[in-house]
């Protein structure tokens, strides 16, 4: 049986709405990058909150979380800032208390208003609850492809993997680096990797150090580190700093044909 606080907001849902909407005009409805979006943009979403909240109180439990689910998901999606949703039900609360006030008596009152904290306290906890897991799922996609992209392994030739650097290198970004370099050489089963610093702007000692570190685990697990994209202001750099390369095969730029003597040595693999 349906509460007598859901059955009256259904009975008095236009008029309801008609004064939510007027409260909207108090809100920015901003996006996370802290930008105002355009008034229609706006107006589209104030509209789909209207609905959702409104088309909730004739849904069954299940049915009503996966509404709120879905505009959780847009909510991400677009960007929006769930605060300003949550303060538009803390407005439509007012209204339709101030309402109620005005149709029942002070102890019928008093109950249904428990009612109604009640069942807008579910839908404030559904949405946030939707909010932060959907946050958290797109944030850890997002990490995942930020892996992905920050140190690349990308197979060339047979058993010959390319990881191509571009931008600044520090601790965490070089730790990425080392685990995508032995992840990707056991599923490439690759037998020679060409590092390519030509997009690192700064090779200082510290870089070196994570480079040099990259190396030494490529080679303990049974492949081959070349080094390739020293540019002469590079190259000046590292001789002034004392940084031993000694260790390191190097090329200036990928274009270098060389000769693979790991995976076979009557075959021949050439890279560009």
């Amino acid at each position: 049986m349906r509460s007598i606080v859901l059955q009256h907001m259904i009975d008095n849902k236009d008029h309801y709405i008609e004064l939510w909407r007027v409260s909207f005009d108090e809100l920015l409805f901003s996006r996370s990058e802290s930008t105002i979006k355009p008034q229609y943009i706006q107006d589209e979403m104030k509209e789909e909150f209207v609905s959702v909240i409104f088309d909730t109180l004739t849904m069954d439990r299940h049915s009503r979380r996966a509404a709120v689910k879905r505009f959780a998901e847009r909510l991400i999606h677009d960007g929006w800032v769930v605060s300003e949703f949550i303060m538009s039900l803390q407005k439509l609360r007012r209204i339709v208390m101030n309402d109620m006030s005005n149709h029942y008596d002070k102890e019928k009152f008093v109950d249904l208003s428990r009612e109604l904290e009640d069942w807008l306290d579910e839908q404030i906890t559904d949405l946030t609850t939707e909010f932060a897991k959907n946050h958290e799922e797109v944030k850890a996609i997002q990490n995942v492809a930020l892996k992905e992209l920050s140190a690349p392994l990308i197979p060339v030739f047979d058993k010959i993997v390319v990881m191509p650097l571009i931008g600044t290198i520090d601790t965490k970004r070089a730790s990425q680096i080392m685990e995508n370099l032995l992840e990707g050489i056991i599923e490439h089963r690759a037998q020679v990797v060409l590092i390519d610093i030509t997009g690192v702007p700064l090779v200082d000692t510290m870089v070196a150090h994570h480079i040099i570190r990259a190396s030494e685990a490529v080679r303990l697990v049974g492949a081959e580190c070349l080094l390739v994209g020293i540019r002469p202001e590079i190259a000046q750099t590292i001789v002034n700093l004392g940084i031993d390369l000694g260790n390191f095969t190097t090329k200036s730029t990928l274009k270098k044909r060389c000769r693979n003597s790991v995976a076979n040595d009557t075959a021949r693999n050439y890279y560009k």
